[in-house]
């Protein structure tokens, strides 16, 4: 039985393949070749963005698929979730795929919470092969969160940009050059912060317990790993971050990056940085995974992070939790179908 805590090993689960699509602000950002299917199109050839954002999870749901040489027969379950009221873009999404499915929602920290329920159902033997999935839309994404963005509704310098995107990870215990080593669930903290247009501050302490926590339970040090990589604190909570681990006695400085600084250049006009359910889900299944394939990092920590609010307790001046949940991701070498 696994002592108490928040962190658990994984023995035996592999990125058995990925995908990703990406729309027209991401296909034009620094890590364009990393990315699967580039449409400069915002609705996908739909005539929604609700179905625009159903189009790029289908899409990433086969081309992984494909690349895993693999049909919807040959997947056990699937997770995944979006920022859409009801998750509609990933219901409508799966309704095409007859797997056995559970919505899941953790803000922009959606893709690691789906990826490690995939990779415990498949290390436990409950699954010989799970996929795990998350998207967003700018477009979807304003209308819902603040203002549709043919207001042209005018933004502050903390503002994030959420992406337009979608990525997907099948995993199994069928050895690969990505393997899945560990995985710490985070608890939620709330910085008492309650401007909807600063999210990096809202969610950086959650940021900071969870590495905080991760490190501890598994008896690391920070140097362990070449990469720890947040999911869209971007350029207001990524100092925040490593103020708050250093009072913990952690120094990451040298080590982190974060998905919502690392999608776009600096030219391209994002404000603080990317955010959104799919930002750290194309930059892991897409920039991260083929680093690790590469040998260009060996290990990395994946802390995605989520601003849990909606629109309606923003008016009501509540204040925005944040959550963080985090997973380990190796390079492993594969010789004669075993992984070392």
């Amino acid at each position: 039985m696994k002592e108490k805590g928040a962190s658990f090993k994984l023995n035996h689960v592999y990125l058995e393949s990925t995908a990703t699509v990406v729309g027209a602000m991401e296909m034009n950002g620094p890590l364009s070749s990393y990315f699967d299917i580039r449409n400069p199109d915002p609705y996908f050839g739909k005539k929604s963005w609700e179905q625009a954002e159903t189009a790029m999870s289908e899409l990433a749901i086969l081309k992984a698929m494909v690349n895993a040489g693999v049909t919807a027969e040959d997947v056990d379950f699937a997770f995944g979730g979006d920022l859409v009221n009801q998750l509609v873009p990933t219901h409508y999404a799966m309704r095409e795929f007859d797997i056995p499915f559970i919505g899941t929602y953790s803000a922009c920290a959606t893709v690691v919470e789906s990826l490690i329920l995939a990779s415990t159902f498949v290390d436990h033997d409950y699954a010989t092969r799970a996929l795990a999935f998350s998207s967003s839309h700018n477009n979807m994404a304003e209308k819902q969160f603040r203002t549709p963005v043919e207001y042209g509704a005018a933004k502050g310098a903390t503002a994030q940009y959420t992406a337009t995107g979608a990525g997907v990870g099948i995993v199994s215990q069928k050895p690969s050059a990505v393997k899945i080593e560990s995985a710490t669930i985070g608890i939620i903290v709330d910085a008492e912060q309650n401007n909807p247009s600063d999210m990096g501050t809202a969610m950086a302490p959650a940021a900071a317990h969870t590495i905080s926590t991760h490190l501890k339970e598994m008896g690391l040090a920070p140097d362990h790993y070449d990469l720890i990589l947040t999911g869209d604190l971007a350029s207001v909570g990524s100092p925040i971050l490593i103020d708050l681990l250093k009072q913990d006695g952690y120094d990451i400085s040298g080590i982190h990056q974060d998905c919502g600084l690392l999608l776009y250049d600096d030219e391209q006009p994002t404000f603080a940085g990317g955010s959104g359910a799919g930002c750290c889900s194309i930059v892991m299944f897409g920039y991260i995974a083929e680093k690790l394939r590469r040998k260009e990092l060996k290990n990395v920590l994946v802390v995605a992070t989520g601003a849990l609010l909606n629109a309606t307790i923003v008016a009501q001046k509540e204040s925005i939790p944040g959550i963080a949940h985090a997973i380990a991701l190796s390079s492993a070498e594969v010789k004669g179908g075993e992984a070392e």
